[in-house]
């Protein structure tokens, strides 16, 4: 591990007054950088890649390994569900959808029938009424026989 050692300038022998002046202006740049780090911000993304360095590289790869394979594996799945809605879907259209009208027609078809079975029903029920038969004396035998 490095160890970081604050050296003061002053205590070393060779140095000289330029030495001195570029010490100064490069405390003063490391003043300024410092300040303008401050008005930067940090966004959450940044934080995160931060972060990325704190995790060891086996956590790293052994993560990365389980969110390709949960990846593949919602990816497989949902091409297969597509799959199969898309053939009950056709089948749908194809054969139920037909069959549904055609069944369909055929109620009706039934009903209209049935309809007019009750219709002549009520006609044939309302004749007798309407016309009234004459009874025939049971000893007469009419003209023709």
């Amino acid at each position: 591990m490095v160890q970081v050692e604050i050296v003061d300038e002053k205590d070393v022998p060779y140095a000289d007054a330029e030495t001195e002046s570029s010490a100064a202006d490069s405390d003063d740049d490391l003043e300024s950088v410092l300040s303008d780090d401050g008005d930067q911000e940090e966004t959450l993304l940044d934080r995160i890649a931060a972060l990325k360095d704190i995790v060891p590289p086996s956590t790293r790869l052994a993560l990365s390994t389980n969110v390709a394979k949960a990846g593949s594996i919602v990816k497989g799945t949902g091409k297969v569900v597509g799959n199969i809605v898309w053939v009950l879907t056709t089948s749908a259209l194809l054969i139920a959808l037909p069959l549904g009208l055609a069944l369909e027609d055929e109620a009706k078809v039934v009903a209209q029938e049935k309809e007019m079975y009750e219709q002549q029903q009520g006609t044939q029920g309302m004749m007798p009424t309407m016309y009234p038969q004459a009874e025939q004396p049971k000893g007469i035998v009419p003209p023709g026989f």
